[in-house]
């Protein structure tokens, strides 16, 4: 029986190459907003003999969770992995200058969808699901406020939930990905040179094999 992945955030970058990356041993439920960048997700893992379920959908919207959970239940009864790479990346600014509205939409992204998610989507992993977690800490660091405080706070939910199953499952990893050329990063440093980054593919190639997943 084909496993299956959950990935949110999964349009582009670290999601998109993860969900190449294992389509050749899972079939793929890829969440995002963007439809267009999700159908271009689906031709690809298609190119490869893969599979996919596209959810265009958005993670802050708790309903929608829901009826995603939901259905994945419905059409295959559990899930075997879950990575979550959804993210938003808010303006730099000094602490004294951050947006409100910035900031509420961090904490709604980063923070309160985790939470959600992980209140859905624990039932379908069971005790021998797996659950990933990306870390990229920049909590006080210089004009991250609002990103680095949002980030740090979901990766201490997803260490809280990390030792809360450690013995009864599932099992859930933080992995903290090199620095790659995706359009977050391409936010926070414009102009760097991008040649020195890590390409998403490989990257996402190396944090399976952490995982002991197949990847490639």
């Amino acid at each position: 029986m084909t496993k299956t992945a959950l990935i949110t955030g999964a349009s582009r970058g670290l999601g998109a190459a993860l969900a190449e990356a294992l389509a050749g041993t899972h079939h793929i439920i890829a969440v995002a907003k963007t439809t267009g960048a999700l159908e271009d997700l689906d031709d690809r893992i298609q190119a490869k003999g893969g599979s996919a379920t596209l959810a265009p959908m958005d993670i802050t919207n708790a309903d929608a969770m829901a009826t995603l959970c939901r259905g994945i239940f419905d059409r295959w009864g559990s899930l075997d992995l879950w990575l979550h790479t959804a993210v938003h990346a808010a303006p730099l600014a000094p602490a004294d200058h951050v947006d409100s509205k910035d900031l509420a939409k961090s904490v709604n992204s980063n923070i309160t969808a985790t939470a959600t998610l992980i209140t859905c989507v624990a039932p379908l992993l069971g005790q021998a699901g797996t659950a990933v977690f990306f870390d990229d800490p920049r909590g006080g660091e210089k004009f991250f406020g609002s990103y680095g405080a949002s980030k740090a706070a979901q990766i201490a939910l997803a260490r809280s939930w990390q030792a809360e199953t450690a013995r009864i499952g599932p099992h859930v990893h933080i992995l903290t990905p090199a620095p790659m050329p995706t359009a977050t990063r391409a936010r926070f440093y414009p102009g760097e040179d991008r040649s020195a980054l890590s390409d998403p593919k490989t990257e996402a190639t190396r944090l399976l094999a952490l995982l002991g997943e197949a990847g490639g």
